[in-house]
């Protein structure tokens, strides 16, 4: 007979399974089985940033977790320019400070734009969670955008050229 523990996760555990539901709700489109509401994430005085040359003026400072979600779903469909977007989380680092769970990661996202055009992009992401009880939510994300290239889509003459060679 297996044996079984009713052990809950660790803050950082918690911290974790935030921040991948929020890359999930974020992705075009969103995996079937992801539920949610964007704003659920977040505490109710949350700020959500936009640092470095490349974001602070593109996202700047949202507070708020009903702001932010209203700004995320600007760049969500039936809004914004997304035919397809996936975010992918490294392995970081997280930091357990008595309530609040400190992490760092970096991330990439791979975009389809209506337009035709395709993007890499990867960002370091410092977030920090507030704990309370079995449960976090995000009091402060911030991302700072640190490589981007085009991806140039494969045509279906470079495909029947690498499969004949």
């Amino acid at each position: 007979m297996p044996i079984t523990s009713a052990v809950s996760p660790s803050p950082e555990r918690l911290a974790l399974e935030v921040l991948t539901h929020y890359l999930e709700l974020c992705d075009v489109p969103r995996p079937p089985a992801v539920t949610g509401r964007l704003d659920d994430l977040f505490t109710p005085d949350a700020v959500w940033e936009g640092i470095g040359p490349l974001y602070t003026e593109k996202f700047g400072r949202t507070t708020g977790a009903e702001a932010i979600a209203t700004m995320l779903s600007a760049h969500l469909p039936p809004h914004g320019n997304f035919l397809s977007n996936v975010h992918l989380l490294h392995q970081g680092t997280t930091t357990l400070d008595g309530d609040e769970v400190d992490g760092r990661w970096l991330m990439q996202q791979l975009s389809r734009f209506h337009s035709g055009a395709t993007e890499l992009v990867v960002a370091r992401l410092n977030v920090t969670f507030r704990i309370d009880g079995s449960r976090a939510r995000i009091s402060r994300f911030r991302t700072e955008r640190v490589f981007d290239t085009d991806l140039v889509p494969a045509t279906a003459a470079h495909v029947q050229e690498a499969t004949t060679r």
